[in-house]
């Protein structure tokens, strides 16, 4: 129970994950703002004035503010789902390429081992394509030097990687290593890949509106430059620490809203990428130490 509250009391406190960092300045402005209109108000000058209270009732602006989180938060789960379905399929995917692709001659079983580091080639492509970064060495080890070399010149590097895959696929059926039924289970699950691909790229490529996250900024200064107004004339001194801290929760709120909006970068709050592909990674690794029983 101890050691719970400690874990506790360093989540409230920490500062990497927060948005703490990104909201600083807005904080200091809201708590600065707040007391120059305390000074003026010490000195009996008019500022209070409770009916700026009406102009942007608090209830309108938390359901914009929600809306936006909920929004933002909707696009995060959204592409964390594409991404567990990746690596859902890439395991099915490579679990049948392993067992079912009959082993004719001696080269098959290397081809076969290509093809399932292709997959997980996939997975990294479409990481670094959602981040915008071009093939990177990461890639390397993953295939054949002639794949590495041609997929430099691609304009979308996962699809290249889907279509090697099909390609093989294709191949082994041709060679009768695979039957139909196989063929068409195993590019459903390839299919189900590019469409994964094709969602996240919805996601990178459709941003929130620009007309909606304008006005919701300028309510949102607007609200914080009302505030000290209305409290002034309540609480006296204590009118900048509670503008900073009201300051604090609305665009702390916004700020988190515009980090997880898109979830395929480096930042504290985005999905762990770099984490999924290394699992990925090791899976077919485990995989290809197995010998299938029909095999052996």
């Amino acid at each position: 129970m101890k050691a719970e509250k400690l874990q506790w009391l360093q989540t409230t406190l920490q500062l990497k994950g927060s948005v703490t960092r990104a909201i600083y300045k807005h904080i200091i402005w809201c708590g600065t703002f707040g007391f120059l209109i305390s000074i003026l108000h010490h000195f009996r000058l008019p500022v209070s004035q409770p009916i700026l209270g009406s102009v942007i009732p608090s209830i309108v602006l938390g359901l914009l503010l929600v809306f936006r989180t909920n929004t933002a938060y909707e696009r995060f789960w959204e592409g964390r789902k594409c991404w567990g379905s990746i690596v859902n399929n890439v395991r099915n995917l490579a679990r049948q390429i392993w067992v079912s692709v009959d082993e004719i001659s001696p080269d098959d079983r290397k081809n076969k081992i290509t093809a399932l580091n292709l997959l997980v080639a996939f997975a990294v492509t479409t990481k670094l394509h959602l981040r915008g970064e071009t093939v990177t060495s990461e890639l390397e080890e993953l295939m054949p030097s002639s794949m590495y070399v041609k997929l430099k010149i691609m304009n979308n590097p996962p699809i290249e990687v889907a279509f090697w895959i099909g390609d093989f696929l294709q191949q082994q059926y041709k060679r009768n290593c695979l039957n139909s039924y196989q063929l068409t289970s195993m590019q459903e699950l390839l299919n189900n890949l590019v469409d994964n691909l094709g969602a996240c790229e919805r996601i990178l490529k459709t941003p929130m509106p620009l007309a909606y996250a304008i006005h919701l900024k300028q309510l949102l200064i607007l609200y914080c430059f009302l505030l000290p107004f209305q409290i002034v004339n309540s609480l006296g001194w204590w009118t900048a620490i509670i503008s900073a801290l009201v300051g604090f929760t609305v665009f702390g709120i916004e700020a988190i809203g515009l980090e997880i909006e898109n979830p395929f970068g480096y930042d504290a709050n985005d999905l762990p990428l770099d984490a999924i592909c290394n699992t990925m990674k090791r899976n077919i690794d485990d995989l290809t130490s197995l010998t299938p029983s029909v095999k052996s």
